[in-house]
């Protein structure tokens, strides 16, 4: 059986090293980036099921990079989960035009658990 991919974009090395041996151990394949201004590059070459984006992600940002993603024929379906320490996140995610968002500092349960939805 092929394990799910997660794409993790976040510039915080603790957060990408605890999400990464979280995901890991439940058995997906993960890979990490902390900038995001070759997102299509990373993502035509990892292809994702799935991508967890900072909000402040160096070089364009979390909102620019997931636009673009969302703007590409190609990659538009691959479900985006916004996940930011702003107060205005629900804004965020919905300008980004991401599929969810969770908050930071995040529950890993419930991070898990959107990862989980949007992979049946």
């Amino acid at each position: 059986m092929n394990k799910k991919k997660i794409l993790i974009f976040d510039d915080d090395t603790t957060i990408l090293e605890v999400i990464s041996i979280i995901f890991e151990e439940n058995g997906y394949q993960v890979e990490i980036s902390e900038t995001s201004h070759d997102i299509l590059e990373r993502v035509a070459n990892y292809k994702p099921d799935v991508i967890l984006m900072d909000n402040w992600i160096p070089k364009i940002g979390g909102v620019e990079a997931t636009k673009l993603l969302k703007s590409h024929e190609e990659f538009k379906d691959i479900p985006v989960i916004y996940v930011t320490a702003n107060n205005d996140i629900v804004a965020l995610a919905k300008q980004a035009q991401a599929d969810d968002y969770v908050a930071k500092p995040f529950n890993l349960v419930d991070l898990e658990d959107k990862v989980a939805k949007f992979l049946k």
